[in-house]
């Protein structure tokens, strides 16, 4: 019944009619969003983060294995993003990554407190707030200005498609977190922005999305125990993901900017390609 309805009604309706009930289904969480006095720390941080980088260009490390295939010592003096659990990696580079962040409930989940000790700026969905005491709530006379290695909470949301330009407000995850690092990137003002391990290529296969248990050592990231023996994780969406990218490409050119991809034999086809060695 319902496909025989949408033969005959346009497809513009159906997409006003599904942009609509996305945005009814997020009502229960505006308020918490943009009100609590967690996300209003965040709120004032992410305004004084706003073109703090223009100009400049910053590298978004994905977590494909690919990266084994790259020096990333060459990235010690450039600005970087990192994402979920790319300070496994930490401890051999030598050095961590100027931002972190991670929007995968189950990721935050299982490693909230690997995620807590990490030292740089770190950037989570406002989800994951539950898992991390505010130290505020310890030390009542400790200006929350001066807690820098608390997180930044983001509004991010599985729905509504769009590329936000301004982070404060609600981000599109787009099934995948470097579209998050994507939009906190253009927020912060970087001109040129470059993709490393970013694969696009997974050995695991089945329904998109589908919460499965790691039987053994991983093959889909940079090192086996990434989502090891009994991690539980979501597989990719890479379908969504490239609908994501196409959006991050129009909008960074539309502002006279760029992403570069420069992932070793990665699969990504949206951005345009060039060789990590030559950009040193």
């Amino acid at each position: 019944m319902k496909q025989s309805i949408k033969r005959h009604i346009p497809e513009p309706f159906w997409a006003a009619a599904r942009a609509s009930y996305d945005a009814l289904a997020r009502l229960p969480d505006l308020g918490p969003a943009y009100l609590h006095p967690w996300r209003r720390e965040s709120i004032r941080r992410l305004a004084a983060l706003k073109n703090i980088h223009r100009g400049q260009r910053a590298f978004i490390i994905g977590n494909g294995p690919s990266l084994r295939q790259t020096d990333l010592t060459r990235l010690r003096n450039e600005f970087t993003f990192g994402m979920n659990r790319i300070y496994i990696l930490f401890p051999e580079l030598g050095f961590s990554t100027t931002y972190f962040l991670s929007i995968n409930d189950l990721v935050i989940e299982q490693c909230a407190d690997d995620i807590a000790a990490l030292p740089m700026p770190k950037f989570l969905t406002w989800r994951a707030h539950s898992f991390f005491q505010h130290p505020a709530t310890q030390t009542p006379n400790h200006p929350t200005t001066q807690l820098p290695n608390y997180p930044t909470f983001l509004y991010t949301t599985y729905t509504g498609p769009k590329f936000a330009r301004n982070a404060s407000g609600r981000l599109w995850e787009g099934a995948t977190v470097t579209y998050i690092a994507l939009q906190l990137a253009f927020h912060m003002g970087f001109e040129q922005v470059i993709l490393v391990g970013v694969d696009h290529n997974f050995v695991s296969k089945g329904e998109a999305n589908q919460t499965v248990t790691s039987q053994g050592d991983d093959p889909n990231h940079f090192a086996p125990n990434y989502f090891g023996k009994g991690f539980r994780w979501q597989l990719p969406d890479l379908e969504t993901s490239e609908r994501a990218y196409r959006m991050a490409k129009a909008a960074y050119e539309a502002d006279g900017r760029l992403v570069l991809d420069a992932t070793v034999g990665g699969k990504l086809t949206v951005f345009p390609k060039t060789d990590y060695t030559s950009l040193f």
